[in-house]
């Protein structure tokens, strides 16, 4: 069912919310659309965890944002709000600074002293019977520590609000910033690098056990370096994944005699390959896969948004991980071609063609090799069978050894340039004005009125 009320929770950006259309949703729950009235938020001292009750970050070591916030006792009057960026269906997303930071407001370059608080109305979210969407995305973030996910700075409470500090997002997402390019898509060298990026953070979000759910350009956030951040976890589901190290396909059979207990062969032949390995044998050892793919984990909740769910959640039947295949070939066929390939003229058309429709492609033959291996790709990974789909048994491992990918060293791609490195951007839109209004549709400019978070 769709969901009600203002864009949902994962539609909405640490960013603005500034695109031209943003898609909606579903979510089986039985949602109800409900106004509440807010009281004046009160600075109580609440218990609250402090920055440094949370893990360690290792990949944040570096980042003066993350260090500077690390202190005890961080409550809601060491943050100054700046404006309001982004809403969503359990919460608000507000631009802010620490009090005691030096910088000049939004006018100074250097993005590294802002940051992006989420706010939720614990009542409003209980009422909605959201509360396990908006405990889920904290649970989520507490458990994240990846360069191309968002890493929880810290988490309090003031009144009746829920807050957790993040990274703040310059650059967007990729679904306005396509928008900004002709034809609305991006360059197939482009599109390769974002989609890369998406792939090593699935790949590290699947090794955890979370399978997405909501994968789309909207949640595809841009960091002021323009490497990619994925955003909205509130429909992810949790499950686990045992990491293994298996063979690829291309790889000789393994020698099994040094492994025997009773092995009649000489105990010198296996003495020698540890001790004097080859350049045949080192290349062996390279060629094998880290798989750690949660496959055994399974739902039967209706959530997505609608061009983005596999045809096993348009029919209704369970699913698992090979969900966030399906949308990940969505994604690049989106990124490559402008659109995606079942949008039909209602989404009720839509989740049709997602059953029925075969995948086409906009021209009879590609352009160029990059662009069949693309195709080829997306073949794969929208394969309507969810047991012959790509990635469903070997996740990642399988996805990144396809040719689109070849020439890409995907270990080391956060430290490639990325096709537009976008800066710290002023926010074009009015402070405080919702995005969508109660059908999910874009509303018009007319002020809205403000939460009792938004006085202060």
């Amino acid at each position: 069912m769709l969901e009600s009320g203002s864009d949902r929770d994962s539609g909405m950006s640490l960013e603005t919310v500034n695109s031209n259309t943003q898609r909606t949703s579903l979510s089986s729950a039985t949602e109800s659309i409900c106004s509440t009235s807010f009281s004046r938020l009160s600075f109580e001292l609440l218990p609250s965890s402090s920055p440094e009750s949370l893990s360690i970050k290792p990949h944040r070591s570096s980042d003066f944002a993350y260090s500077a916030i690390r202190k005890s006792g961080l409550t809601f009057r060491d943050f100054h709000l700046l404006r309001r960026i982004g809403s969503g269906d359990i919460g608000t997303v507000y631009l802010c600074r620490l009090r005691d930071s030096s910088v000049n407001y939004i006018n100074d370059e250097d993005s590294s002293f802002y940051y992006a608080m989420k706010v939720v109305d614990k009542d409003a979210v209980a009422l909605k019977k959201k509360s396990h969407r908006a405990e889920m995305e904290r649970k989520i973030l507490k458990m994240l520590d990846h360069p191309f996910l968002p890493s929880l700075y810290a988490e309090f409470e003031a009144s009746n609000f829920s807050c957790i500090v993040m990274e703040f997002c310059s650059g967007g997402d990729l679904h306005s910033l396509r928008h900004r390019h002709p034809r609305n898509r991006f360059s197939l060298s482009s599109a390769r690098f974002y989609a890369a990026e998406v792939l090593v953070a699935l790949e590290y979000l699947h090794m955890l056990g979370i399978i997405y759910r909501d994968l789309k350009p909207e949640n595809v956030l841009v960091r002021s370096d323009g490497h990619i951040m994925l955003s909205d976890f509130d429909l992810s589901l949790c499950s686990h994944a045992i990491p293994a190290v298996e063979l690829s396909p291309d790889d000789p059979p393994l020698d099994v005699s040094c492994t025997r207990p009773h092995s009649i062969s000489s105990p010198f032949k296996c003495l020698s390959k540890r001790l004097f390995r080859s350049r045949k044998v080192q290349t062996f050892q390279s060629n094998r896969l880290f798989v750690a793919e949660p496959v055994e984990a399974r739902s039967c909740s209706f959530v997505g948004t609608h061009e983005y769910v596999s045809p096993e959640v348009a029919s209704g039947n369970s699913h698992g991980n090979a969900v966030d295949w399906w949308s990940f070939g969505i994604f690049i066929y989106e990124m490559v071609y402008g659109r995606t390939p079942f949008a039909g003229p209602s989404n009720e058309a839509t989740l049709r063609n997602i059953i029925k429709k075969p995948l086409s492609f906009p021209t009879a033959t590609p352009s160029s090799t990059l662009e069949m291996h693309a195709r080829d790709l997306i073949s794969g990974l929208l394969n309507k069978d969810p047991n012959r789909r790509l990635g469903l048994k070997r996740g990642a491992a399988d996805v990144k050894m396809h040719p689109f990918f070849v020439g890409l060293n995907l270990a080391l791609i956060r430290m490639v340039t990325p096709p537009e490195v976008p800066g710290l951007r002023r926010n074009k839109t009015t402070p405080f004005v919702s995005g969508k209004d109660s059908n999910g549709n874009r509303s018009s400019s007319k002020q809205h009125p403000a939460s009792s978070f938004d006085y202060f």
